[in-house]
């Protein structure tokens, strides 16, 4: 029976990069900043919030492709590796 690699073989091979909540971040906080600015204008527009929204997680998608890319290929030159040399 084949043991599992360590952790410390996974995150060598860049599996491990970056936490998976990262991208949720900018949505995140400019729905709090625009919920601060509709609480203190007390402009409760229910649409007001959508567009910044998918706009943060558009930028975020936009500056990322490349690093998750880049991870993608790296994960996918590992498994067909492991599948030619039998694991």
């Amino acid at each position: 029976m084949r043991r599992m690699p360590s952790i410390s073989c996974r995150r060598r091979s860049g599996l491990w990069s970056s936490p998976p909540g990262l991208p949720l971040l900018p949505p995140w906080w400019s729905g709090v900043v625009i919920a601060f600015i509709q609480a203190l204008t007390q402009v409760q527009e229910m649409t007001l919030t959508f567009v910044p929204k998918i706009l943060a997680v558009l930028v975020t998608i936009a500056l990322s492709a490349s690093f998750v890319g880049a991870q993608i290929s790296i994960f996918t030159d590992v498994v067909f590796s492991r599948i030619q040399t039998g694991f």
